[in-house]
């Protein structure tokens, strides 16, 4: 069946009900579904023991404290009950249907990376299980009231074990390192399939009051760029679009030019780079002529919002 694991943030306020809701949906996949829960934040010792699964409280941390990704996948690869890996944001809460895709998939192929696009939903409360019909009444729901997310966005990564046996040490919480695990499948030609088409993921909505900058510090701070650096720059950092198959209707399907990098994609990274090129290599030109704020600084800002996409 299917092993999940996550890495939490303490369990109060919004952030509780919200992980909740996640573990309680991936617990409700099917009966032999694994969860493993790992890091020592306030209140993960006492969810896990509630709802009986596994915990592993002890978690290599970097030196600002933040968990290492490294670490977590190679002990999730070492102590899973089943083959199939799934690591998931523990704001992600995950319906029968992926269940089902990742048994296709893996079916299909025994090495695999399984992605796709999430649903923005505005869930504030915490979800009944009870009902028969929770999930059906989530889906609608979520299409109601939810945003599908950009293809930049990857939130879940359903694997084969062994699949990741040399991940550097990213940290969870900030950028980057989601794009790289896209790109590391790609370069050992493991098949990525894209099911956004038969999967519809809920991430539910949050404020990232874990970090004083916000968002906007997430992204800029010395651990994304730690990150980014780590994951080998702009040419690793691929995202849903760079999947090399689809799962539609059951049927897994060729992406055209699936092997292929999107010229698109090129055109972008070499655009960025002309763009800091002429920004150096101008410099003292612009200087002279006062040309060194105001539109430029337009320039720059709109560079910047190009390699965060």
């Amino acid at each position: 069946m299917l092993t999940i694991f996550a890495t939490p943030k303490p369990f109060k306020g919004h952030d509780g009900i919200i992980q909740r809701n996640a573990i309680g949906s991936w617990m409700r996949l099917h009966p032999d579904c694994e969860v493993i829960l790992f890091g020592d934040e306030a209140g993960a010792a006492e969810v896990a023991e509630e709802l009986g699964i596994r915990h592993v409280p002890d978690v290599l941390r970097s030196e600002f404290g933040t968990k290492r990704l490294d670490y977590i996948f190679a002990r999730a690869q070492e102590m899973a009950r089943h083959d199939r890996l799934c690591y998931a944001n523990c704001d992600m809460i995950l319906l029968p249907s992926f269940c089902q895709a990742v048994d296709r998939v893996a079916r299909w192929s025994p090495k695999f990376l399984m992605i796709g696009r999430r649903w923005d939903t505005p869930l504030m409360q915490t979800l009944d299980f009870e009902p028969i019909d929770w999930a059906s009444k989530l889906r609608e729901f979520a299409m109601r009231s939810g945003k599908q997310q950009l293809a930049c966005a990857v939130d879940f990564f359903a694997f084969s074990r062994g699949s990741y046996a040399d991940v550097p040490p990213f940290v969870v919480g900030r950028v980057y390192w989601d794009h790289w695990m896209v790109w590391k499948a790609r370069s050992m030609k493991v098949p990525v399939v894209d099911v956004t088409a038969d999967v519809l993921a809920v991430h539910q909505n949050h404020n990232f009051a874990y970090h004083p900058g916000g968002l906007a510090g997430i992204k800029a701070d010395v651990e994304s760029k730690r990150n980014r650096a780590l994951a080998g720059g702009q040419l690793h950092l691929y995202t849903i679009d760079h999947a090399t198959h689809r799962l539609i209707e059951g049927h897994i399907t060729d992406r055209p030019g699936r092997w292929h990098v999107p010229l698109s994609y090129l055109l972008r990274i070499y655009s960025i780079q002309f763009w800091y090129w002429l920004l150096g290599a101008t410099f003292r030109v612009r200087r002279a002529l006062g040309l060194y704020r105001g539109a430029f600084e337009q320039m720059q800002k709109r560079v910047r919002s190009l390699i965060r996409e």
